[in-house]
Parts: structure tokens; sequence; C-alpha cells
């Protein structure tokens, strides 16, 4: 498997996929162009793509869906709920061009399979994805205000984790931000600190997690070197709990990432 983001923060996400004759995008919310642009870094032509999996319906993942979806005869994955919140936004597609799947219900997409699974976030079905590719998997958990035992359960022994490290508490504490949007972000529908992140990855790394991606960095209350420090401080103080084979980097926001494979 490899995999590369075009976009991971509050300004947009896509994170495309790689994996013998498949290749697809998780979220596109960036512009058609952008998104692109991204791809053919890594000269990932977009008409040879399988589709388009869609996590929910906020903007910063959705910006680009319809016009990639038309503008390349893409299949869009999402859910019914989803669909119906955001149908407006995407703009005019094609009955074939959508495809519903349920939190939960495992379906194959090319050579790998697709394990959606509900997360807490203030969308109205909001999903995390695994993603099955032989005997590897890989798990997308972003846009998550907690992580449960029954989440746990779906993401345990994945080999690489894309884990949402959005912000530092103390930084959304002391910004601007009226409190009505502090109180979301850090709520248990808004998006996981630095510090949830770090104490997650505590449990994930006592199974066959090996590679730890820290995305969807807020632009305002993070940065990548304070996520990156506070997540690898608390996982030092855990060393004799966990598997210290692992790697743990920090995605860029508003740029594309290396591969990873």
């Amino acid at each position: 498997m490899e995999l590369f983001t075009v976009g991971s923060g509050s300004s947009g996400n896509c994170t495309c996929f790689r994996y013998k004759n498949t290749q697809f995008i998780i979220d596109a919310g960036l512009s058609g162009k952008k998104i692109q642009q991204g791809l053919a870094e890594f000269q990932v032509d977009p008409k040879q793509l399988e589709g388009i999996l869609v996590s929910h319906e906020h903007n910063d993942h959705i910006l680009g869906v319809g016009v990639l979806a038309r503008r390349f005869n893409l299949p869009i994955y999402i859910t019914e709920k989803t669909f119906q919140s955001c149908k407006e936004k995407l703009g005019k597609l094609e009955n074939n061009q959508v495809n519903f799947f349920q939190p939960k219900d495992k379906f194959s997409l090319g050579d790998v399979k697709i394990e959606p699974f509900s997360t807490y976030h203030d969308a109205v079905e909001p999903v995390g994805f695994n993603i099955y590719s032989n005997s590897n998997k890989t798990s997308v958990l972003t846009d998550t205000g907690m992580v449960d035992e029954k989440m746990m359960e779906y993401i345990y022994d994945c080999n690489t984790v894309i884990m949402e490290s959005n912000h530092d508490e103390k930084m959304v504490e002391a910004s601007r931000y009226p409190w009505s949007l502090k109180k979301r972000i850090l709520g248990d529908k808004g998006h996981l600190s630095n510090k949830a992140a770090g104490n997650i990855l505590i449990k994930l790394l006592k199974g066959n997690t090996k590679k730890v991606l820290l995305g969807h960095l807020s632009q305002e209350n993070n940065f990548p070197q304070l996520a990156q420090i506070t997540v690898e401080n608390i996982l030092k103080e855990k060393r004799e709990q966990i598997n210290d084979n692992y790697t743990l980097e920090v995605l860029p926001r508003g740029r594309v990432s290396p591969i990873y494979r």
C-alpha cells in the first residue's frame, strides 16, 4: 500500500491510496484544480481512480468532490444521510455515480476492502475508514472528538494510522475564537487534541501499529513541531508499555506529503 495526502488540515483534506491496480481518494476538500495538481506530483491520473470516499459533509472534506466526479466520471462512496445533507453542494451527479454504504459494513473497491466505522463529530453521520490490502490494515481517523472502546476495536492492530492531532488545548482556550467555537472544538463531537492523540496511540502501540501519521492540524491552534513533541513526550512516558518499533511523522497542512509505504 502507498499513500500520500494532497492536504491535511482545517483548510482542506484529501488522501490518495494506491495498491496493485487500485487507486482512490478519501475526501476531496480542496479545489478540483489543486487536487489534480497534487495527484499529478505522483503521476496519479484522476481518470484512473476507482472513486472518492467521503467521510462527512463539512466543506474541508467535500469542496472538490462534485467537480472531480463530473470531470472524470468518478463514483462517490458516501452514507445516504451524508449525501442528503450535502447534495446541493456536490451539484448535479448521475444516479449511477452515487454509491451508498452503511457504517460497519465492509465493501470492496478494486483490490482492497473498505470498512467504514462511526466517529464522533458534529456532522450527520461521520465515519472513519479501515483499508485492508492483503494482510495489511490502514486506519484513517480524523474529525472525531473522542475515541471510545468500540472505535478502538475497529482501529486496533492497524499497521498504519492517520490520526487526527488537531489542536493544542491551551492554544484554543487562549484564542480569539468565540466561546461557542471553542466549546465545539474541545467537545466530544469536535476534534482530537495533541494530548488526546498521544493517549490513544498508547493503546494502539501495544498492538501491531508501526507507522503513525499525525494529520488534520489546525492552522490557528497548532503547529507541526508542537504536535509531534507533545505526542512523543506522552509516548516516552509509557515506553515500557508500548512497542517502540514505530515511526511518527506529521502530515503537511497545505502541500502534498511524501509517499508513505
